[in-house]
């Protein structure tokens, strides 16, 4: 599998620019034009660069978009089940990975189109093992019912272009709790 996170990063250049200045601009350019408006020539001009600048920090618009996943991961909360429950937890990480997504649009179009090996996701997702796992699910059940989450929250997102309910989110989000408490035999 090849993703940014797995290759050896570049020496730094005698640039001015920053990987995490570009990922907030591409971000930025990607919430007001969509992934169709993301191009390097574009987001250089954003940055009041060149395009060929930017190759020294991102390779490819691909790696670029690994970035960005990753730094949107960053916002999304995943509390600590002691502090919370796991129930309590679960509902708060699905509000606040559907506010992530109703900020950044795109991000349904392209969250399963590259690996999520970044410092951001691996963090959010070794967090939501323990939360997962807290519940009583074990192994494999942990990522099946995290992912159920998950892909609950990003399919209704879709679905519904972003504007779903409240109500029909919240009904849905416990129907799929409902749900993953009686496999638990609760």
């Amino acid at each position: 599998m090849d993703s940014i996170w797995t290759r050896e990063r570049p020496a730094p250049a005698r640039e001015t620019l920053s990987r995490t200045q570009i990922v907030q601009a591409a971000i930025e350019l990607l919430d007001t034009e969509g992934l169709t408006g993301l191009s390097m020539r574009k987001l250089a001009a954003r940055l009041d660069s060149g395009a060929t600048s930017l190759y020294w920090h991102v390779q490819t618009k691909d790696d670029l978009i690994e970035l960005v996943i990753d730094e949107v991961y960053g916002e999304v909360d995943m509390p600590e089940p002691e502090l919370a429950g796991w129930r309590p937890g679960a509902i708060l990480f699905a509000h606040s990975l559907r506010a992530a997504i109703m900020r950044h649009t795109w991000l349904p179009e392209v969250i399963y189109t590259r690996p999520s090996l970044g410092p951001k996701a691996m963090s959010l997702g070794s967090r939501g093992r323990v939360l997962f796992g807290a519940a009583g699910f074990a192994d494999r059940e942990v990522d099946y019912a995290m992912g159920a989450v998950m892909s609950y929250v990003i399919g209704a997102a879709r679905r519904a272009g972003d504007m779903m309910q409240n109500e029909a989110f919240a009904f849905g989000l416990d129907s799929l709790l409902d749900g993953l408490n009686a496999r638990l035999g609760k």
